[in-house]
Order: C-alpha cells, then sequence, then structure tokens
C-alpha cells in the first residue's frame, strides 16, 4: 500500500480527518509490522477552537501542532493513557486529527490472535494496544518507519461517514456542538 504523503495532510483539517477513514494506522515495532483501519476521528482546527490544545498559544507542549502537517503529536491524559494526533494544514497554524478507533487488521505473532477484528474505541486503548507513546510524538508520519499511514485503496461514500460531536469537551463552550467527529458507518 501507499504511504500517505505530506500533501494529503496539508489540507483542510476536516477534510482529513474523514479522509482518514478507511485508511490504515501501520505500527513497526520489534521487528514486527501491524495494521489497524481508521474507524473515527475527531478534527481540532486552530487557536480559536476552545477544544484545541492550542487555544491557549504556543507552549512547548503544542509546538509541533505548529509545525509542518504530516507529524504525529501524542500527549498523555489523566497522567496514563497516551492520546495520537495527526498535524494538519500549514506550518504556524495549529491543527490536528485526533485517532479516537480503529479496527485491526493485520495482527503479528507477537500480539493475541483473537484481537483481529476486534474494534478498539478509545484512543488511550488503540495507542496501548499498538505501543505508541510520547516518543512517537514529532514523528515524522511520511516516513516508512515506527509509524505511518496508508491509503485504503478507494474513496469512503458520504453517506457511510457520521458525524458528531467531539467527547469530554464540555469547557469548550460554544465549540462543543460542533460535529468534528467522525465515524466510519459499518
Amino acid at each position: 500500500m501507499k504511504i500517505l504523503p505530506r500533501k494529503f495532510y496539508s489540507r483542510p483539517t476536516l477534510k482529513v480527518a474523514q479522509d482518514l477513514l478507511g485508511c490504515f494506522l501501520v505500527r513497526k515495532y520489534r521487528g514486527k509490522i501491524w495494521r489497524a483501519m481508521i474507524t473515527e476521528t475527531e478534527a481540532y482546527v486552530g487557536e480559536k477552537d476552545l477544544a484545541c490544545h492550542a487555544s491557549k498559544g504556543r507552549t512547548p507542549r503544542t509546538e509541533v501542532m505548529y509545525g509542518e502537517p504530516g507529524h504525529a503529536y501524542v500527549y498523555m491524559i489523566y497522567g496514563m493513557y497516551h492520546c495520537l494526533n495527526i498535524v494538519t494544514e500549514k506550518k504556524d497554524f495549529p491543527a490536528a486529527v485526533l485517532i479516537r478507533a480503529v479496527e485491526i487488521i493485520d495482527n503479528p505473532p507477537l500480539l493475541n490472535k483473537e484481537r483481529v477484528g476486534v474494534r478498539l474505541n478509545g484512543p488511550g486503548k488503540l495507542c496501548k494496544f499498538l505501543k505508541i507513546d510520547r516518543k512517537l510524538n514529532k514523528w515524522d508520519l511520511t516516513k516508512k518507519d515506527k509509524l505511518w499511514l496508508e491509503h485504503r485503496g478507494s474513496k469512503i461514500k458520504l453517506d457511510k461517514i457520521k458525524k458528531s460531536k467531539r467527547i469530554g469537551i464540555d469547557y469548550a463552550q460554544h465549540c462543543r456542538e460542533s460535529l468534528w467527529r467522525f465515524t466510519l458507518n459499518s
């Protein structure tokens, strides 16, 4: 399969968030490679989006969001769960797509065979399963090494995408009403 190029990520975040559905998140770890199909995403767009980490401005934590699109933004929540975001749009404009859920497609021997075809819902669960942590923060996802994304092969029709409110952002005032969570319907 073909790796998603930088120009894929250099587009409006809402478009990227929808176009990532059905694509494959690929993780290479200890010589093994496994794939997970992306089934749910959330978009975070700029400093005016009160749910976006960059709403408080540029900080050491959010610096990667202001960087070149196509990089991983990995952070920890609740002191125990990692979350994977993909930086989008253009340099110096903080935007990213959170990967919320995946379906395990390939499962090398080091992992439990029963997990093939299982959906990992929740960014913390998928990061734990795929061994994604802060060591991959700022990782260039356009290289075929450690962590990358691949094309799905065909375009997902809009009627197969469910739009809803983002999760866990009650603090974000009017921004919590945005339908920026995208789920691939079966």
